[in-house]
């Protein structure tokens, strides 16, 4: 059996962004409704890493191929990453979500496909500057 995904033209035609973590493309909607949603069909090469951040809204991630692992954190009192609980990981027919400003880094165990949904516009802030 063929995986169907590795035919389907919805993984074409990613674009690098040049301040993004090496290993990642991506393909986007812009909504046109301001009360929109943000989707992004995101593709990450295995051991790619991304730094603690947060985003201003909600998450939503699907997991088409691969597998990831989050690990949450908080900050203490002086600002500094606090480890918040052990890392969570996703694979192939997982959904995440991710609550809005809820601080965490990525890593990608292998290459991945995930279609990855943020309410309203996209937002993505580091915590690590």
């Amino acid at each position: 059996m063929t995986n169907a995904s590795q035919k389907s033209k919805v993984w074409d035609n990613h674009i690098v962004d040049p301040e993004a973590p090496a290993g990642f493309t991506f393909r986007e909607t812009y909504p046109e409704n301001p009360n929109g949603v943000t989707v992004l069909l995101e593709q990450w090469d295995a051991g790619s890493f991304e730094d603690a951040h947060h985003h201003p809204h909600d998450d939503m991630s699907v997991m088409v191929e691969g597998e990831m692992v989050v690990q949450f954190y908080t900050k203490n009192e002086n600002g500094e990453l606090i480890k918040d609980g052990e890392e969570v990981t996703f694979s192939k027919g997982t959904t995440g979500y991710i609550d809005a400003n809820r601080i965490h880094s990525v890593k990608y165990t292998e290459n991945c496909k995930m279609v990855y949904v943020q309410d309203l516009d996209f937002g993505f802030i580091s915590d690590t500057e």
